[in-house]
């Protein structure tokens, strides 16, 4: 018993802190009819909608046999590092940023594997970790924090791509320069993959999913007509996707909800996060990310500023920095202590060290549009 439950807190450790915040929170504000209105059920909606239309590409094998497809045979080492990195980058976009990291870390492993350079899957899996958190910040479903913060400010498509873009550009431009400085040679990549056929009417009723799901994220659909059609679908054609989605961390939201919506009720918390908020909104934002992670600081966050360029650059950047700053990056952690002969120590350093310089490079990036 005392096993299952360490195990739970290492594979859900932000969903138990989640817990610990909300309750703590009751301490302070007794339970009454206003904690109905800090859930955001929009996003709730949205959050499981699309995360079942992607956990239904993933089973269907589309991100496998596209992975498989780019890099199998023999490559230069650098071409191989770099469509490692620009998989989850690009793929975060659209099917967020620990789905992408689920999906392609995985395959890194694979692949470094059986081709010999195993001695660089620390650097690529650190390198694919940044590179997911800082794709997935170019859309608003690419991660959760985005979602959230789209639908509370009510933000329009093109402010928020302008918002984020050059920082997106950016990243690229160094991840990629990044992946050139793995090592020369060649990398003969040989899978042991199955070759079976996609299914392509699963593919056809996820796909048609997921596009209903953006749909919704842009407001040409209601979201409880989208939470009736994908209910409705899943139910009568892949009834086993529903065990797919990440209930942790809708849980986890619904947590945080509570937790800032009693925060918000205390009025000394509350005049500390304006000030906060009010003097250095970025600074604040990725400082409580490094503390929180980026999704609860998001939500915690919102109720003290309307500045949201500043929140929502600052908690994506903030994705950046400790290991739990964004959910993703313990993803790709928790798989790489599963490698045989994985180093935690070279890891960290690595990873430590990747971030700390993109971080401060994105942050001077932001001085520069924002500041001079």
């Amino acid at each position: 018993m005392l096993d299952r439950l360490i195990s739970f807190f290492r594979t859900e450790a932000v969903l138990c802190i989640a817990v610990v915040c909300a309750l703590a929170s009751m301490a302070f504000v007794a339970p009454d009819g206003a904690y109905a209105s800090y859930i955001d059920t929009r996003v709730l909606i949205l959050l499981f909608c699309l995360m079942a239309a992607v956990a239904g590409l993933r089973e269907c094998g589309l991100f496998s046999v596209l992975a498989q497809k780019l890099l199998e045979g023999k490559r230069p080492l650098r071409l191989v590092v770099l469509t490692l990195v620009a998989l989850p980058f690009f793929a975060s976009m659209l099917v967020t940023n620990d789905v992408a990291l689920i999906a392609f870390v995985p395959f890194a492993v694979l692949v470094l594997s059986h081709a010999g350079q195993k001695r660089h899957l620390a650097w690529v899996i650190v390198l694919q970790t940044v590179a997911a958190n800082l794709g997935g910040m170019v859309t608003p479903i690419g991660n959760p924090q985005n979602l959230y913060l789209y639908t509370y400010f009510s933000i329009s498509l093109g402010d928020f791509l302008r918002a984020l873009l050059p920082f997106a550009a950016l990243s690229l431009v160094v991840l990629a320069a990044a992946s050139a400085l793995t090592g020369r040679g060649s990398a003969n990549v040989v899978l042991p993959l199955g070759r079976s056929d996609i299914d392509g009417k699963r593919v056809a009723l996820h796909g048609a999913l997921f596009a209903a799901s953006l749909l919704a994220v842009l407001r040409v659909i209601d979201p409880l007509v989208l939470l009736a059609v994908v209910v409705c679908a899943l139910a009568a054609c892949d009834r086993p996707v529903f065990k797919q989605v990440d209930y942790g961390l809708l849980l986890t939201f619904v947590c945080f909800f509570v937790f800032a919506g009693n925060m918000g009720r205390i009025e000394a918390v509350r005049d500390l996060l304006e000030a906060f908020m009010g003097a250095h909104p970025l600074v604040t934002s990725v400082a409580a990310s490094q503390v929180i992670s980026n999704v609860p600081a998001a939500v915690l966050l919102s109720g003290f500023t309307e500045n949201w360029q500043s929140l929502l650059i600052g908690v994506d950047l903030g994705g950046l920095g400790t290991p739990i700053a964004s959910l993703a990056s313990l993803i790709s952690l928790r798989i790489y202590l599963h490698v045989d002969g994985a180093r935690i120590g070279r890891f960290m350093l690595v990873f430590g060290a990747a971030n700390a310089a993109m971080l401060a490079l994105l942050l001077g990036l932001y001085a520069v549009l924002y500041v001079v």
